[in-house]
């Protein structure tokens, strides 16, 4: 299966599955980072990032909340 086949199917999925579809891709690739390389919090780690991704440090802040449910919350009142 290519890459262009998983992704129509995964976008004729409901917004609930491809939200843990993302949760799950994003906690696999997290997992084998951590793997890879000991996490590091120097400037200097922090520093040679894209910008692009620096501009994503801090956006999820993990706590006792579901992240799901406070997305579909908000996703919820916006669009009601």
């Amino acid at each position: 299966m290519t890459l262009q086949e998983i992704q129509n199917q995964a976008l004729q999925l409901s917004m609930g599955d491809r939200w843990r579809l993302v949760q799950s891709l994003l906690s696999s690739i997290q997992q084998e980072t951590l793997v890879l390389s000991p996490p590091t919090t120097n400037a200097n780690s922090l520093a040679s990032l894209d910008p692009w991704t620096k501009s994503l440090i801090g956006v999820i802040q993990l706590g006792a909340e579901d992240p799901t449910e406070s997305h579909v919350d908000y996703l919820e009142e916006k669009y009601s």
